[in-house]
C-alpha cells in the first residue's frame, strides 16, 4: 500500500511512532515502517519528506545533520515533546476510528 492510500494523517502518525523508538533518518524511517508492516506499507520519498517537513513546521520533530550507520550524511529526525503529545492524540483518534469501522463491518 502506498502512502497516498493511507487515511489522512496516518503517515504522520506512523512517522511519529517510528521516531518514538529513537532518532532516525528519512530512509531509516521508511525502511522501519516497511519492515514492521511486513512489506505492506511502502512510503516513497514523495510522501515521506513532505510529511517530515509538516512535522518539522508543527514542532513535532527536530532535525539535525548527522551521519548514518553506513557513514552517510543525512538529516536525523528526533521526536519532540509536542510530537509525543500529538502521537498520543492521533493514536486515540485512530483507535476510535478503527473501532467504529469494525462495528460497521460486523453489523
Amino acid at each position: 500500500m502506498e502512502a497516498a492510500e493511507l487515511l489522512p494523517g496516518t503517515l504522520e502518525m506512523l512517522i511519529l511512532k517510528t521516531l518514538s523508538r529513537g532518532p532516525n533518518h528519512g530512509y531509516g524511517i521508511a525502511q522501519h515502517i516497511r519492515a514492521v508492516s511486513d512489506d505492506a506499507l511502502r512510503i516513497g520519498e514523495g510522501s515521506l519528506y513532505p510529511a517530515l517537513q509538516r512535522l518539522l513546521l508543527d514542532a513535532c520533530v527536530h532535525a539535525e545533520w548527522g551521519v548514518t550507520g553506513n557513514n552517510r550524511k543525512a538529516r536525523i529526525y528526533k521526536l519532540t515533546a509536542a510530537g509525543r503529545k500529538r502521537l498520543a492524540e492521533e493514536r486515540r483518534s485512530f483507535d476510535a476510528l478503527m473501532l467504529a469501522i469494525g462495528r460497521v463491518m460486523e453489523a
